[in-house]
């Protein structure tokens, strides 16, 4: 179980780490913080650049912690959270990764939510400093404020689209009909 929880451990969290390396450089084809910037304008969030940077940070952050096993429900919490805000960009595509759906950011919600409440496994950093086991309530609280904090966040940045003056809704489609 340990081997697994390690191997496990180490593809999700490096996977979450490098896609936050992508957010906000060059490295690993990413298209640097101006292109990260970008991306969120384009999927309506307020915050430009210091959005990009957020985001980037909590899933290098996230990502790194997750891949040690240190502070791993904390890091499952903030790779949940970032990742619910992935899905709900991508919710009305569908489920499907093929369609550009949430089908991936998915699984990594469900992945860090696993981590929180199976623990890291003896083969971390978490064990290594004695930290482990974590008590449950304290996995359980990772598992419900992670995703609910991702959709607080896309609540709070998410412009509202604007209603298409052609669809004959609004004050521009008044003035002129």
């Amino acid at each position: 179980m340990d081997t697994g929880l390690l191997v496990l451990r180490l593809v999700v969290g490096l996977l979450i780490a490098g896609h936050g390396v992508q957010k906000v450089s060059f490295r690993l084809g990413g298209n640097g913080l101006a292109g990260g910037t970008e991306e969120f304008r384009h999927d309506g969030f307020r915050g430009g650049r210091l959005t990009a940077l957020a985001a980037g940070g909590s899933q290098i952050g996230a990502g790194l912690f997750l891949a040690a096993g240190l502070l791993t429900p904390a890091a499952a919490m903030a790779a949940m959270g970032v990742m619910t805000v992935a899905s709900s960009v991508k919710w009305r595509k569908g489920l499907w990764v093929q369609n550009d759906g949430y089908e991936y950011p998915l699984v990594l919600v469900v992945v860090s939510a696993v981590l929180a409440v199976t623990g890291p496994g003896r083969w971390s950093a978490d064990h290594a400093l004695g930290l482990t086991p974590w008590p449950l309530w304290i996995s359980v609280a990772a598992v419900v404020v992670g995703p609910v904090s991702g959709l607080l966040t896309r609540a709070v940045l998410h412009r509202r689209a604007a209603a298409d003056p052609a669809e004959g809704s609004g004050p521009h489609a008044r003035a002129a009909g």
